[in-house]
């Protein structure tokens, strides 16, 4: 049986925007328990391996301790022995060792859109499932942690036609002169903010524009100012982008848990895959990948913006379970 990995972002659901809305908070005492599930989970269906990211709350480290207290340990827990850095560069660096690491089959995440936009800049081939534990939400999804090792299970066993359960998905791609600077999984933001700061970004009023890969009424955030004009889903071979604060219609979108705004927005425009959007800066700002700001810009510099089909493989847990259930997965 191949091995699995675990990302569980310390720090995801903890920003700034928990000040200015009412977004739910899971603290690493749940981030622990759910660990603990995945890999009770995914141990009884035959995993022998699970590697997870260190951390500076020693998660993995707690979960080992835990479940060889309570004599529930039956496989092998390793901290991947790497230099930590405390913030995401952990996050890309555990991803690229998972993903150079052939034994690893799946890789699970806990933490929200902007611990999987971190784990996309490494992962590139090897399957992965997302566990919502973030502010904005919208790539990962509300899962219970022992249904995710199971998945993860059957995924890593390899004995399953991988097309009946796993997408691509799509990303956005963030050029300056020719060379990709960053990437985002669900949507990037223009705005009128000159610096980074804390990064989360939260005032609609600096906002200039939205570029999407997917957009519903339902998603909260950012892409949800598209998705209340126009719904587009993952497995569509294209994404939009809109102006914000400029047109004559305005819309009521949820942009933050419990805030839902009433902002001027012009109709999107439909971007195909691997179409170019240039973005030429009237003045300073920032834009922000899956709500978080990460790249600066000055006056007059010129970035292009493209969908491309070059996001991770994602795990649709219902259907590989019932792919595995359908061919006897769980029949001792």
């Amino acid at each position: 049986m191949a091995s699995i990995g675990i990302i569980a972002n310390p720090a995801s659901g903890k920003d700034i925007r928990r000040l200015v809305s009412h977004a739910t908070v899971i603290d690493n005492n749940e981030k622990i328990n759910i660990v603990e599930r995945i890999v009770l989970g995914a141990q009884a269906l035959g995993v022998k391996k699970v590697f997870v990211m260190p951390d500076s709350y020693n998660m993995g480290y707690r979960v080992e301790d835990k479940l060889k207290s309570c004599n529930e340990l039956k496989c092998e827990i390793n901290i991947v022995n790497m230099l930590r850095f405390d913030g995401m560069e952990d996050t890309v660096k555990a991803a690229d060792y998972m993903e150079k690491n052939n034994e690893i089959r799946c890789i699970i995440t806990l933490g929200g859109d902007g611990t999987n936009r971190a784990a996309a800049r490494s992962i590139k081939n090897t399957p992965l499932i997302t566990i919502s534990t973030g502010t904005n939400n919208v790539y990962p999804t509300m899962l219970e942690g022992t249904v995710a090792g199971m998945a993860a299970a059957a995924v890593a066993s390899g004995r399953f036609d991988d097309s009946k359960f796993v997408t691509k998905d799509k990303r956005i791609e963030i050029y300056r002169d020719d060379e990709l600077i960053d990437i985002a999984l669900i949507d990037a933001v223009i705005s009128k903010d000159v610096f980074i700061g804390s990064k989360a970004i939260w005032n609609t009023d600096t906002i200039e524009k939205i570029i999407v890969t997917r957009s519903h009424p339902a998603s909260i955030g950012f892409s949800s100012l598209v998705g209340c004009k126009k719904i587009i889903y993952p497995e569509d071979d294209f994404g939009a982008y809109l102006d914000v604060n400029s047109g004559s219609e305005k819309i009521k979108a949820p942009i933050a848990a419990g805030v839902v705004e009433s902002i001027s927005v012009t109709e999107p425009v439909i971007l195909g895959l691997d179409d170019e959007y240039e973005f030429t800066a009237k003045d300073r700002g920032t834009i922000a990948l899956d709500g978080e700001r990460e790249v600066e810009f000055s006056k007059d510099q010129k970035l292009v913006f493209k969908i491309r089909r070059e996001g991770p493989f994602h795990v649709d847990v219902i259907k590989v379970l019932e792919t595995a259930q359908e061919n006897n997965f769980f029949i001792i």
